[in-house]
This record gives C-alpha cells, structure tokens and sequence, in this order.
C-alpha cells in the first residue's frame, strides 16, 4: 500500500551510494520522507537536529562507527523517544549482533539483505498494530 508512512522520516545512513540508492528508492514508495548521509559524524548532527522517526544505520562509517554513532544519540535523546534502529552490517560476527542489541536496536541485517525484508522491518516498526 503506497503512502502509508506518510508523515514519518527516515534517515538512511551508509557510506556505499549504490545501497543508499537502492534503499531510498525501495522506501520511496511508503510514501515517508526519506534522507541520507553517508558518515557518522553526519548521522549524529542530523539526528539531534531533527530526530527521524527510525534510522538505518550501517555499523561500518567514515568518520564515527554506527555503534558510536547510537551511543552519542542515546546518550544526548534522553527526554525525547529516540528513533527506531535498523542496524545494517557486512560482518557476519554474533558479537555485533549481541552489542547492537545491548544498545537498543530494534532490528539487525546481515549484509547482502533481501530490500524486501528491510521495507518489511521499516513497516513493521513504524506501523501501530491495531
């Protein structure tokens, strides 16, 4: 169903243009606002300038780790509900998995990843079950 994530930002956050691509047009179609950044610096600034609603965060950034990047939002999002996390990653390791989860992730995908099951993931979080 097509714009059903209207009204709802999501903040995409990779450093490979050609994912970030394919994510923003998989999501293009929820009908939610989609913005990108491709470090984590930038991620960090974005996020306590206006929090989106849920983020897909790589765990491999330029300038501040994806875990680091979590950290300092959760540390600084304190009176606010922080935004949901899909947390994305090329290393097939369960330690990432178990510290993403100590961070509060509220998902994790292994890379490469169906595009189907994070537009899923993103429906799943962002939609009220009724």
């Amino acid at each position: 169903m097509a714009d059903e994530l209207k009204g709802k930002t999501i903040l995409l956050v990779d450093d490979d243009r050609d994912i970030l691509l394919s994510m923003k047009t998989a999501l293009a179609e929820t009908g939610a606002d989609i913005e990108t950044v491709e470090d984590g610096e930038s991620a960090v600034r974005k996020v306590l300038k206006s929090p989106p609603d849920l983020m897909v965060l790589d765990v491999m950034l330029p300038k501040r780790s994806g875990f680091l990047v979590l950290e300092k939002i959760r540390q600084k999002i304190k009176k606010t509900e922080p935004p949901r996390v899909i947390m994305v990653t090329g290393n097939p390791g369960t330690r990432h998995r178990v510290f993403a989860e100590t961070l509060g992730v509220d998902m994790y995908l292994n890379k490469p990843f169906r595009i189907e099951k994070l537009v899923q993931g993103v429906k799943d979080l962002l939609i009220p079950e009724e």
